[in-house]
């Protein structure tokens, strides 16, 4: 019987997606370019893990960010290509918990 053999890639993939508020941020980001507080407002992520995140994001090739000279300053963070081509799964994930999970809570979606 041959062994299992996990793909390394499909697993780095994995890691990267399953990290907590990852494929969160990346839903908000669908939506265009944000600022820190926007993507902050919208989740409920403590800023010092939001910018834990972004960064990751940012060395993986998902998000940029982008500094514009302004005063005060207006940093705004985007997703790449890269980050762009998880749409699909992001929203098969959304259908399916529409679909599948159940919550107890009275706010339903």
């Amino acid at each position: 019987m041959s062994e299992f053999q996990l793909c390394p890639k499909f697993e780095k993939g994995m890691q990267m997606l399953g990290k907590r508020w990852t494929g969160l941020i990346i839903n908000q980001l669908l939506s265009g370019p944000q600022r820190f507080s926007q993507i902050k407002a919208g989740l409920p992520i403590s800023g010092k893990l939001l910018t834990e995140r972004l960064k990751e994001m940012e060395e993986e090739g998902l998000a940029t960010r982008k500094v514009y000279a302004e005063m005060p300053v207006r940093v705004e963070y985007e997703l790449t290509e890269k980050g762009k081509a998880l749409e699909p799964i992001v929203k098969e994930i959304e259908k399916w918990a529409h679909d599948w999970v159940e919550i107890k809570e009275k706010d339903d979606c």
